[in-house]
């Protein structure tokens, strides 16, 4: 009887998707070393970039995720955070072109959405909030910037290059192109700006609480320079009236009671005051 041999190959990564696989990591290596100087060579920034290793991995899990092996994908998840101080839900959805700077500290929620081009630095947190199901993280759209220890929470939208100051707690809707500070979240629009590329300058942002502050000083000073302007004038007619007075107390003096000059003089005093 003859007996045939089975020879078991293991499947093959398709050509296709090597290639994908390749173009991927070239761009979010010249993502790199487009947005941070010190990245000196795409060897560098491949071994030296923690938060490349945390994308890198993130895309993997979220594989696993998809096709329902929770369990591992989420175990990957954790043992990345302990290795990169980045911690990215396998859920989460994440585009090319993604900079995570230092990364220490930064916190991805399950569904949450990121665009391609979009920069964070450590200590970013996009939270979700409450206990409902589906959809309750942030969607952040291409070039966008969010700075250091910002916190976006909900099911929100950071419209196409805005920036997110280093501190802000955004709670609300960002539209497009504008900026947000403060906590709060206050955003102030950046008139006739369109940010087709990647503005890093995260602080050089307006302050409107200082902004505030600087209004009401200016008020403070105008209102102390017309007082000031109405002690001149008052001090003027206080003059002309001392000298009446005087003049008055000199004919008293002469030849009347001089305690009806005082009741007189004081009389006086009190209609200028």
């Amino acid at each position: 009887m003859n007996s045939e041999t089975v020879v078991i190959r293991p499947a093959r990564r398709p050509e296709g998707a090597r290639r994908s696989m390749f173009a991927r990591l070239k761009k979010d290596l010249q993502a790199i070393k487009d947005r941070d100087p010190a990245a000196t060579s795409s060897l560098s920034a491949y071994f030296n970039y923690p938060g490349l290793k945390a994308i890198r991995w993130q895309r993997r899990t979220h594989w696993l995720h998809q096709r329902g092996h929770t369990f591992l994908a989420r175990g990957l998840s954790q043992w990345v955070r302990h290795h990169t101080g980045i911690e990215i839900h396998p859920g989460a959805t994440i585009g090319e072109g993604l900079f995570i700077d230092h990364g220490m500290g930064v916190v991805i929620g399950e569904t949450a959405v990121i665009g391609e081009n979009v920069t964070i630095y450590q200590g970013v947190t996009l939270g979700g909030t409450g206990k409902e199901r589906g959809k309750r993280h942030p969607t952040i759209e291409d070039c966008v910037v969010i700075g250091v220890g910002a916190t976006v929470l909900g099911n929100i939208t950071v419209g196409r290059g805005s920036k997110v100051g280093g501190g802000a707690v955004v709670v609300n809707n960002v539209p497009t192109n504008c900026t947000v500070v403060g906590v709060p979240g206050r955003i102030v629009v950046r008139e006739g700006a369109r940010v087709d590329v990647v503005d890093l300058h995260h602080e050089d942002l307006p302050d409107p609480v200082i902004e505030m502050f600087k209004c009401l000083q200016h008020r403070i000073d105008r209102i102390d320079a017309r007082l000031t302007a109405d002690e001149l004038g008052t001090t003027g007619h206080r003059t002309e009236a001392a000298e009446s007075s005087d003049a008055s107390a000199t004919a008293v003096d002469a030849g009347g009671d001089p305690d009806l000059s005082n009741d007189a003089l004081e009389g006086e005093a009190c209609d200028i005051q």
